[in-house]
C-alpha cells in the first residue's frame, strides 16, 4: 500500500517559513474520500448515522470556513476531480480546491486556531489522502 499523506510535517513547515513568502498565498489542495466517514478517532464529533466521506468532508468545509475568513482567507473554488488528462493513468482525486491566504503568516495563525483545530476531525475522518501545495505568485515582469 502506498503512503498516504493527511497532515503537514514539522518539516515541510518549516520550509514554507522559510520561504519568506511576501503577499498572499493560494493553496492547491487535491482530495480522496473515503467511501465512509470514520470517526473512530474523533467519537466526539460522530454523527448519528453514518455518512460518506465527501458528506464529512463538506461537513468540515462548512464548519471551518468562518475560521478561513476569520484569517483572511477564502475559497476560490471547489471541483470535482477524476483522471489525469495529463500524468499517472491510475491516480485520481476526488476534490480539488483552491484556498486563499493573505499570508503564510495567516495560513499558520489559521492552521493553529484552538476553535478550528476542534472540527478537524471531520477532515481526517472523511480523508484517505490529500496534497497540499501553496503556490506562490509569479509576475511576468518578475524572475523566478
Amino acid at each position: 500500500m502506498s503512503e498516504k499523506y493527511l497532515s503537514p510535517t514539522f518539516e515541510s513547515g518549516k520550509h514554507l517559513f522559510l520561504k519568506n513568502i511576501k503577499g498572499s498565498i493560494i493553496n492547491l489542495n487535491l482530495i480522496k474520500l473515503k467511501k465512509e466517514a470514520d470517526y473512530s478517532g474523533h467519537p466526539d464529533l460522530m454523527p448519528n448515522e453514518k455518512i460518506s466521506g465527501l458528506d464529512a468532508y463538506f461537513t468540515y468545509i462548512r464548519e471551518a470556513e468562518p475560521f478561513l475568513k476569520e484569517s483572511g482567507g477564502e475559497i476560490l473554488f471547489i471541483g470535482k476531480g477524476d483522471l489525469f488528462l495529463i500524468g499517472p493513468e491510475n491516480e485520481y482525486w476526488d476534490l480539488c480546491m483552491l484556498i486563499r491566504q493573505k499570508s503564510v503568516s495567516d495560513f499558520f495563525n489559521f492552521e493553529q486556531n484552538e476553535r478550528y483545530m476542534k472540527i478537524t476531525g471531520h477532515r481526517i475522518a472523511a480523508l484517505e489522502d490529500s496534497r497540499l501545495l501553496p503556490l506562490e505568485e509569479i509576475l511576468l515582469n518578475k524572475k523566478m
